[in-house]
């Protein structure tokens, strides 16, 4: 999936796999996670998810990157906040109080970008890639973050024939698959999901799955 792919979603407002609501499992399973406040969170391929807000008001800053101009600009409309808006050499970036949205390629961006070491929440990035891409941003994602970087990731399973991503069906064992050299890997949770997303059973979907893993850089 190329950039021009994610432009038309967000333009058309094809835009399914965004949630109107905060993850109902991120209070209940951040606190794995050491990592408290003062502390920055990276959320890539952020869109305009709302768990950015929780994460500030824990006391977080948070960065994310999202390509679609759409999608950041939404989010501090919808939200009632003004960024201030400056343009870098390779990222427009927008920023009001403890959030910072990074608008343009996440393959671009260095570690020098994220300012220092984070903690890491993907909840819907590695999900969005389909199979011949997730190795790539699993290599540059590694390569952005230093050793002893945590990141809290949950992915997604279900019938493959039954829908066409994204989001994509991505298994525990591509998971460990893609991870397992650069990352020590604990799967914290799995949770049958089918019941709180009546969007995926109105397509066909017979079984959801999320897992939650704890990763962390080695």
């Amino acid at each position: 999936m190329e950039p021009d792919f994610w432009h038309r979603r967000w333009y058309k407002n094809e835009i399914a796999f965004h949630q109107e609501r905060i993850n109902l499992h991120l209070q209940s399973v951040w606190p794995a996670l050491a990592s408290t406040p003062p502390a920055t969170v990276f959320v890539p391929l952020c869109g305009k998810s709302k768990d950015m807000l929780w994460l500030a008001e824990q006391g977080f800053d948070v960065i994310g990157i999202e390509l679609s101009a759409i999608a950041v600009e939404d989010f501090f409309k919808e939200n009632h906040l003004a960024p201030t808006v400056t343009t870098e050499s390779t990222f427009k970036r927008y920023q009001s109080g403890r959030l910072t949205l990074l608008q343009g390629d996440f393959f671009e961006l260095l570690t020098a970008d994220l300012g220092g070491k984070v903690t890491v929440y993907d909840r819907a990035s590695l999900i969005a890639f389909p199979p011949e891409m997730r190795p790539r941003y699993a290599k540059h994602l590694c390569a952005l973050l230093t050793t002893g970087t945590q990141m809290l990731l949950i992915s997604m399973e279900y019938p493959e024939h039954e829908i066409k991503g994204p989001p994509f069906s991505v298994p525990e064992s591509e998971v460990r698959r893609l991870f397992e050299d650069e990352m020590h890997i604990e799967k914290l949770r799995e949770m049958d999901v089918l019941a709180e997303n009546p969007r995926f059973i109105q397509r066909g979907l017979t079984s959801l799955q999320e897992k939650v893993f704890k990763l962390v850089k080695r």
